[in-house]
């Protein structure tokens, strides 16, 4: 099997982040955000950290085409480390992504050939770069790929190197594989996992000095299995820390949307316009812990923010700050002005005609369509046909002075649409009232 460098992606000088304060006490803005879920010993990770920049990393296996808003908690945090002046290294899975990681799974994974890891793993490296500053000083991020020192090992040198550290009976005593054990079963490849996982931390500690694992809470028996390996190797200690695994009031996973898929960071698959738009109409009960997990904002204007949520829900004052705040980290502040418009104007708060046709194609993806060909029948028939209306609730909505074309009020019964109205050239949007919205794009 064929095994490329995989980690290319271009490298600018900083993030995409906004300015943000120095973060003074990493852990206390952890516990304060409900990112703190297992330490191994808080106190001695405590007294490390005050010695000076510490090297911490976590990894991402390439198990999609994106990130998801899902992996910025971790990603975050080794960005908030970072602010607390330690240094972070983002550790993209080239060769753990060949594996797959049984934690939390009750199947195996398919596996994935190597151009498609490959190809994973360069636009991973891409999305992570946004989000932490990259260079030579002592607390600058660091870009890694496990597949650098994995792939040059023989099967008897990895069986002989770092098998032999691992009793057997401890790794059957792992969650995450003992809960599989007990159902469907798990192949010896996944079993391996933990062992791949455990020599990258051997690896970042002997290239970087790297002494603190941070991951999600289905990670501890990897991590932990890291630093076991670490004591029998290099004689060294050093620390875990796992997040919460997160999920919303109704029990799903963050980042998943109504649908049931995930909320991507590439543009290509969740559109900036379909971000802002979950994170709009997440629940109240949500909005401060996304406030808290998924951006910057500081204590004292989440706190202002539930307290507002509390008093005014209505206003969804706490989601439209964490839309404009996470779009603007993931896609930057001019698509915040793009979207926000987009999600005004389709309901009657802006110029439709002012919006570029990749934005009015998003804001409309998901609004009940039709689609004509030739001649448009009237807008009464349309209105029908898109919104689901029998033609004499069609006719009554624009005698009601309820039924709008392209934010228009419409006011004749009889009013056909004509070549002018066609947004770009191809869209009709169609609405009644203030919030029932649908689209009529032309064939051809």
């Amino acid at each position: 099997m064929r095994h490329d460098r995989t980690v290319t992606a271009p490298a600018p000088p900083t993030s995409g982040l906004p300015t943000v304060a120095p973060v003074p006490d990493v852990l206390a803005d952890l516990e304060w955000r409900g990112l703190l879920a297992q330490t191994t010993d808080r106190a001695a990770l405590v007294a490390d950290l005050a010695r000076g920049p510490m090297t911490l990393y976590c990894g991402f296996d390439p198990t999609a085409d994106s990130l998801h808003i899902g992996n910025l908690v971790p990603l975050f945090a080794l960005r908030r480390f970072q602010l607390g002046g330690h240094r972070p290294i983002a550790l993209a899975g080239g060769a753990t992504g060949f594996i797959g990681d049984p934690s939390g799974r009750s199947d195996e994974r398919s596996l994935l050939d190597a151009d498609t890891l490959a190809r994973r793993v360069v636009g991973l490296a891409a999305q992570m770069r946004t989000f932490l500053d990259f260079g030579d000083g002592p607390t600058d991020a660091v870009l890694a790929d496990n597949l650098d020192w994995t792939a040059p090992l023989s099967v008897i040198d990895f069986l002989r190197d770092v098998g032999k550290h691992f009793p057997v009976n401890q790794m059957l005593a792992r969650e995450s594989v003992s809960a599989r054990l007990e159902g469907g079963g798990l192949s010896f490849t996944e079993f391996s996992y933990q062992l791949l996982q455990s020599l990258d931390f051997v690896e970042l500690y002997r290239r970087y000095d790297c002494r603190l694992q941070v991951g999600g809470n289905d990670q501890w028996g990897n991590i932990t299995a890291g630093l076991d390996l670490l004591r029998r190797t290099e004689g060294a200690s050093a620390h875990a820390l796992t997040f919460p695994l997160v999920t919303d009031s109704a029990g799903s996973k963050l980042g998943k949307s109504t649908g049931g898929g995930n909320v991507w960071l590439d543009p290509a698959m969740t559109s900036p316009y379909g971000l802002y738009q979950f994170l709009l109409n997440v629940d109240d009960r949500d909005a401060g812990t996304y406030l808290r997990l998924l951006t910057f904002v500081g204590r004292a204007d989440v706190e202002a923010l539930d307290a507002a949520t509390a008093a005014r829900p209505s206003a969804r004052e706490a989601q439209r700050r964490l839309a404009a705040e996470l779009v603007a980290l993931v896609h930057g502040a001019a698509e915040v002005e793009r979207v926000s418009a987009a999600s005004a104007a389709l309901f009657g708060g802006g110029d439709l005609r002012a919006l570029d046709q990749p934005t009015l194609a998003a804001a409309l993806a998901e609004a009940p369509s039709v689609r004509i060909d030739g001649e448009p029948p009237s807008i009464v028939d349309l209105l029908a046909g898109g919104l689901s209306l029998s033609r004499s609730e069609a006719r009554r909505a624009v005698r009601d002075g309820g039924a709008y074309l392209n934010n228009v009020k419409v006011t004749d019964e009889a009013a056909h649409p004509v070549e002018a109205d066609w947004l770009h050239g191809r869209f009709l949007v169609l609405r009644r009232g203030r919030r029932t919205v649908a689209l009529v794009e032309r064939a051809g």
